[in-house]
């Protein structure tokens, strides 16, 4: 399957040799969640010496959602195994509270029950410890980017896995129906596009544009924009 490259929303895996600018050539802020002093620090000296900005660092899983909440970084690196609540904990809470920081995985784990489990909480990449230093701050520049990035393997995993859900989910009852405005606004979110953007394309007001989304994750009974996109791509919206 080829995927467009969305400026919001896209799987692929880490290339280190396609480096891109970080989000409107401002500095990426940047909150690291590691229960291990030394690897935390390590990986926060990287990232200031990368060029990020570090706005704070988290040793449980409490005050990763705390710190992330009271800084809304551009992303939050955790660590899947912390003390108090578990990774995918944070990021199901921080999804629920819709905190706009991007979150990217940094795990030890390459098993196939945590990358989807991490996934579907809201994570919107997976990066092996194992990952150069290199690797690592490109994933970190993309993710801010709001691009989806994953360990090699890892991104085919997780959309082979998400069409496999849909197919499910297709056995059963008709899928509810868009009304053709929903469908337009969904091709274009599936783009990567804003909603001040997709609002200037089709000639109506930012709040209309919401007002669509809104009805269409009711009516696919999900969640947050992620997965909006995701089902997106998986029906090949953004390639239409």
């Amino acid at each position: 399957m080829d995927i467009a490259e969305p400026k919001d929303f896209d799987l692929e895996e880490v290339d280190a040799s396609d480096p891109e600018e970080a989000c409107g050539g401002e500095p990426v802020t940047v909150v690291v969640a590691d229960d291990h002093p030394m690897w935390r620090d390590a990986v926060a000296r990287d990232l200031a010496d990368g060029g990020f900005v570090i706005v704070g660092t988290a040793s449980d899983g409490p005050s990763a959602v705390r710190r992330t909440i009271a800084t809304t970084p551009d992303v939050l690196v955790l660590d899947l195994n912390l003390p108090g609540i578990h990774g995918v904990e944070v990021c199901a809470r921080l999804t629920a509270a819709n905190v706009p920081t991007r979150i990217l995985i940094l795990s030890v784990s390459g098993e196939q029950q945590d990358v989807l489990d991490a996934v579907k909480a809201g994570a919107c990449g997976y990066l092996l410890k194992s990952a150069a230093r290199e690797e690592f701050l490109e994933a970190v520049r993309r993710t801010a980017r709001g691009r989806a990035v994953f360990t090699p393997g890892l991104a085919g995993l997780v959309l082979g896995e998400f069409r496999r859900l849909q197919n499910v989910a297709g056995t059963g009852d008709e899928p509810p129906q868009l009304t053709e405005r929903e469908t337009e606004v969904l091709k274009l979110v599936a783009t990567g596009m804003g909603y001040k953007e997709i609002a200037t394309q089709l000639f109506i007001s930012h709040r209309t544009v919401q007002n669509h989304v809104q009805n269409t994750l009711s009516k696919l009974q999900m969640h947050n924009r992620v997965e909006l996109v995701r089902y997106a791509i998986s029906q090949g919206l953004d390639r239409d």
